[in-house]
């Protein structure tokens, strides 16, 4: 790889995917070893020429030489593109790169719902990145799709439960989120949509997890034992999930059991 030198990438160091890609940079060789450098440790002369409120949202590249600094995707697209000229080239063609910008932001407004991490408390600066409802809808909704679809694929593997619809899966999706709600009324717009956010995340993740059975049953006849137990383990897991998101955004824990009871009111619902 061609080292791409004199430059640091500014990190949220309570993200763990932003952790993970800018330690892959300095350990494949793209950045140098000081390469990365957490948001949180900025330096008072570093604070003058760095946008702070752009960097929580768009990751910041610095020119320690000019003092010059890059944001986002081009960010990105700086790094890969040294040691990869033809990956500039092609992200930098405007139907591109706009996509690949717009792509950026989704993921970087949404990241603290993504995989969300207990913020260190201690740190003067904070990289928590501003909140956006447009980007926060367009993953809610993108979650509520996806778990649509798995969901609709895999109730149609158990055959005790009556034969599905797509409607009906949409609204199962779309209703935990108004059911939970109910019991945040006393909470602020933003704490609702960011609960409403984590909340389908659980989803979106638990229905990854029932994808393998969904695709072997393509090729062969999964037993219903080992469908429904593999749906209970998901459920589990996702409890699990739930539970531990919860106490990260220090929410009630009632919140977990009335995920539950929410799931025992929709099974009786669908028998019924």
């Amino acid at each position: 790889m061609k080292t791409l030198e004199n430059q640091t990438l500014l990190y949220d160091e309570d993200c763990p995917l932003c952790n993970l890609y800018t330690i892959g940079f300095v350990k494949s060789g793209m950045l140098d070893q000081n390469g990365r450098k957490s948001y949180c440790q900025l330096s008072a002369e570093e604070q003058n020429f760095i946008d702070l409120n752009r960097a929580s949202n768009e990751i910041a590249l610095v020119n320690n030489k000019t003092k010059t600094v890059m944001y986002g995707i081009d960010s990105l697209i700086k790094v890969l593109g040294n040691s990869f000229p033809w990956i500039e080239k092609i992200a930098n063609v405007k139907p591109i790169h706009f996509t690949l910008k717009k792509l950026y932001s989704f993921i970087s407004y949404n990241r603290k719902v993504i995989i969300p991490a207990n913020a260190k408390e201690e740190n003067k600066l904070q990289c928590i990145p501003d909140f956006n409802y447009k980007y926060r809808f367009m993953f809610i909704g993108f979650a509520v799709t996806i778990t649509t679809l798995v969901l609709f694929g895999y109730s149609n593997l158990i055959l005790i439960l009556p034969k599905t619809t797509i409607w009906r899966e949409i609204v199962l999706a779309c209703g935990q989120i108004v059911f939970q709600s109910l019991f945040l009324l006393k909470f602020d717009r933003k704490t609702i949509l960011n609960y409403a956010g984590n909340l389908m995340t659980v989803s979106l993740m638990g229905s990854l997890v029932l994808v393998p059975i969904l695709i072997l049953s393509k090729f062969i006849i999964v037993p219903e034992l080992i469908v429904l137990g593999w749906f209970g383990v998901t459920v589990f897991i996702m409890f699990a999930e739930h539970f531990r998101r919860t106490k990260i955004l220090k929410l009630p824990f009632y919140l977990c059991f009335t995920w539950i009871l929410y799931r025992f009111i929709a099974l009786f619902l669908i028998l019924n």
